[in-house]
């Protein structure tokens, strides 16, 4: 059906979980996957009727606590226990997007069918999801190693009747709601808590999240800068394409590809020009945007691995009559790609302040600060300041979280990933950079009403008309900080495949 995603029938796209959340599509699980796991749980069933030898997390305590036996008849309590102790994430609320990505990544990694779950839990999952009935997460206490504990941990408790959520706009005891639905709490069954705890859904769902807006953030970047570069009377032939051919990296040919097409018509490209070089903020737009490019390709490739894979601890192989227990929860494939698409997308917002501050300088003709009057008008000297605030902020961020570990459940989990950390600072990284773009955008379409009557591109030209609907020129100081917030709200609904 055309409007139900069933999960396991197939790998998890990009393209299709932006359809599911896009759309607020209905998910079920596929018949195939309802298979896989209702075998899966049957093997365990019989394998616990006779087993004697003890089996991390199933017959046995959590990390350290893995030698200590636990008797038949308390598997579903050490289950129960288990969500409701780890259940210890503090901060703030995670956003509810990645809470739904939380769920459906949950869900497709069960579905696989090794981790010995209930059919029942896991369509429990989509009911919440299809309800939006979403439960309270906070956004630390992952060390990003034996998976997500603590988030998941609150993810999951309504399963079992504990926890708040948010249904219809309000924070409610899930208690409440499942009576209103009719449902019964979950029961757990062996290894059920350990195989929704166990896994990398909170660092992977924030890694989809990030990798959808890093997109979107560097087609916006390249307009944004082929904006300035035209009001800033900049060359063209930095993007030449015989040059990026000669130094074919990928995203490079991409970069200048776009700004070529961005400025296909303008009077103010096409023109003489007195000086002989740009500067490299704007000389070096396709090397730079280009490289973050290629980087938000190789994470985006790295992602789609992980959210396809099974993460969880001990892995079931029923066909194979063997429980492994091995490391597959932990996060350090995502944890050094995640610090390294943050670098990536920092330097976006370094050259882009970099270009700013270029169109402020009175040089050019342009006026110094954007204002026809300064002196008397600071015009946009202070956004300037902000967007260098931030940059300054940035550079914080793209500290390596993956360099760092720190020894949990005494000794047991000595090597951590932190994946969890560099998930979170990538996604606040991104949210500075809206802020940083957007005081481009403001200073580029400023500084472009100071070459009329020359015009740039159709395209460019009607980016600018959309803008100035909300943002007006400014011929008088006045105050920025709702301009800023304006052009902000602007450039999150621009869709740059569109123009």
């Amino acid at each position: 059906m055309k409007n139900i995603y069933y999960i396991g029938k197939e790998d998890l796209s990009f393209e299709a979980l932006e359809w599911i959340l896009n759309e607020n599509i209905k998910v079920e699980l596929s018949s195939e996957a309802k298979e896989r796991i209702q075998k899966c749980r049957d093997y365990l069933d019989r394998k616990m009727e006779n087993q004697t030898e003890p089996i991390y997390g199933i017959t046995t305590g959590f990390g350290s606590l893995c030698d200590r036996t636990i008797s038949n008849t308390d598997l579903s309590t050490l289950q129960e226990n288990l969500v409701k102790s780890h259940a210890c994430s503090v901060g703030e609320e995670v956003k509810p997007v990645i809470v739904k990505l939380m769920f459906l990544l949950k869900a497709h990694a069960l579905s696989l069918g090794y981790s010995g779950v209930q059919v029942e839990t896991v369509q429990r999952m989509l009911d919440l999801f299809n309800n939006d009935i979403l439960p309270v997460v906070y956004d630390k206490g992952s060390l990003g190693a034996s998976g997500d504990l603590a988030p998941l941990a609150n993810l999951f408790l309504p399963l079992i009747g504990v926890g708040d959520v948010y249904y219809k706009g309000q924070k409610r005891d899930i208690g409440s709601v499942l009576d209103e639905f009719g449902w019964e709490p979950i029961k757990l069954k062996s290894k059920e808590g350990l195989a929704l705890l166990n896994g990398t859904q909170f660092m992977s769902a924030h890694g989809v999240y990030a990798i959808m807006k890093a997109q979107r953030l560097s087609k916006r970047a390249d307009l944004i800068a082929a904006i300035s570069l035209d009001a800033y009377d900049g060359h063209l032939e930095p993007f030449d394409e015989r040059l990026h051919l000669i130094r074919p990296h990928t995203g490079q040919i991409e970069t200048g590809q776009n700004i070529r097409k961005f400025l296909e018509g303008s009077e103010l490209i096409s023109r003489e020009k007195k000086h002989v070089q740009d500067p490299y903020s704007f000389r070096c737009i396709p090397q730079v945007h280009g490289a973050a490019k290629d980087a938000i390709a190789y994470v985006k490739s790295v992602v789609l691995t992980e959210i396809n894979s099974v993460t969880d601890n001990p892995t079931i192989f029923p066909d194979d009559d063997c429980i492994i227990s091995g490391g597959n929860f932990h996060g350090e494939p995502l944890a050094i790609v995640y610090d390294y698409l943050a670098i990536a997308l920092a330097e976006l917002g370094n050259i882009s302040e970099r270009r700013t501050a270029q169109l402020i300088l009175g040089q050019r003709g342009l006026p110094e600060f954007l204002v026809a009057n300064p002196g008397l008008n600071s015009g946009f000297m202070i956004p300037q300041y902000v967007a260098a605030s931030v940059v300054s902020q940035n550079k914080m961020y793209c500290y390596a979280a993956s360099s760092d570990s720190i020894v949990s459940s005494n000794g047991q989990e000595d090597h951590v990933s932190m994946g969890a950390t560099s998930a979170i600072k990538l996604n606040k990284i991104m949210d500075n950079l809206d802020i940083i773009l957007s005081i481009e955008l403001m200073n580029a379409a400023q500084a472009m009403e100071f070459r009329r009557p020359l015009r740039s591109s159709p395209l460019i030209e009607k980016v600018i008309k959309d803008y100035r609907k909300e943002v007006p020129f400014v011929d008088e100081d006045i105050v920025m900080y709702k301009e800023i917030r304006k052009t902000v709200s602007f450039l999150n609904r621009l869709q740059v495949d569109a123009l």
